[in-house]
């Protein structure tokens, strides 16, 4: 029989398990279905077996999901990069820190970055569906929401002064009392949330309970968290666009803490804070009702998190860290922040 070189198709493969079942050899298998003896071959070897004998069900199976890891959209086919992406998407960042991050260490490599739109799509494509990289993203949506009224979200915050116009030493963490602030959502139904702030230089953590996340509740948090903290390590925050941060003026007038705002859609230059709170989120998952939370229980979480020691800190622990810089900066602490 002449040799075809089309792929193995299912009932294909129901046959080679019931001839194997039969004793036919390989050679006589390949015979009939007009194939070579290694296509034959090479099936019974990729894990087409259950209980030491060819499955044609599975390896169906098996073969399926390999084509479908097999399929990443363009620039995904660079095997290094599919392969960053894949496990940064693991560790919990997302697809804008994984953007940001690779324009920040491979400046000059094209081919090592990617648009957070394009791994976006990539999670999303139809044909991606069976590797479910939505359970990756923080909200783990299966379908990605279509995006409405960016540029009116922009401009609900008055005043707003960018990132841009923030001294190049808090970018360089050369100076003490910068921090990065955000909030973290609860279940949705009851509207509780955290505010966190980390000090950038110390990678100290500080949170407070909101009732809900708005902008009057966002400011207490803020006045709370930075009133106990001293003067010299509360020089600026730098935040995202959220409406909550639309009191942000309040905060530079009572506390003289300059606020600075990140670009939209830019995670990843608080890139600190975007960490932290995934720290948190290993005590408090997805879907936490943090109304039976209460700040005391929020405290000893953070508190841990602080007393933890940090690789990029020559393994010192935040706490340790904050208390050395107010030292320097000539003030005492309270013991627990």
């Amino acid at each position: 029989m002449k040799q075809h070189h089309t792929k193995l198709t299912t009932h294909d493969r129901d046959n080679l398990a019931r001839w194997q079942a039969q004793g036919i050899s390989m050679r006589e298998m390949a015979r009939r279905l007009g194939r070579s003896v290694s296509t034959i071959s090479d099936e019974f070897k990729k894990g087409g077996k259950a209980g030491g004998e060819y499955a044609g069900i599975r390896a169906q199976r098996l073969s399926n999901l390999r084509k479908a890891k097999s399929y990443v959209r363009p620039p995904l086919k660079n095997d290094w990069l599919y392969a960053y992406v894949h496990a940064r998407l693991g560790d919990g960042w997302s697809p804008e820190q994984i953007s940001g991050r690779l324009k920040r260490d491979y400046p000059g490599e094209k081919t090592r970055h990617i648009n957070h739109e394009t791994i976006y799509r990539f999670i999303y494509a139809e044909e991606n569906r069976e590797l479910q990289l939505w359970e990756y993203l923080p909200r783990k949506q299966k379908r990605r929401c279509k995006q409405h009224g960016r540029k009116a979200s922009r401009s609900c915050i008055p005043n707003r002064v960018s990132i841009h116009q923030r001294p190049v030493t808090v970018a360089e963490r050369a100076e003490f009392g910068h921090f990065e602030g955000d909030s973290i959502e609860g279940r949705r139904v009851h509207k509780d949330g955290i505010h966190t702030e980390v000090e950038r230089k110390s990678r100290k953590t500080f949170a407070r309970k909101v009732n809900r996340i708005a902008s009057a509740e966002t400011l207490s948090a803020q006045l709370a968290i930075f009133e106990r903290v001293p003067a010299p390590a509360r020089r600026s925050t730098t935040l995202d666009n959220g409406k909550e941060h639309s009191l942000h003026e309040q905060l530079t007038t009572d506390l003289g803490t300059n606020v600075y705002f990140a670009d939209p859609y830019s995670s990843w230059q608080r890139g600190s804070n975007e960490y932290h709170n995934g720290l948190l989120r290993r005590y408090l998952p997805k879907r936490t009702d943090f109304s039976t939370l209460t700040q005391d229980e929020l405290d000893d979480i953070v508190e841990e998190i602080n007393n933890r020691p940090r690789k990029c800190l020559d393994y010192a622990t935040p706490n340790e860290v904050f208390s050395e810089e107010l030292t320097k900066a000539g003030v005492r602490i309270e013991s627990r922040m």
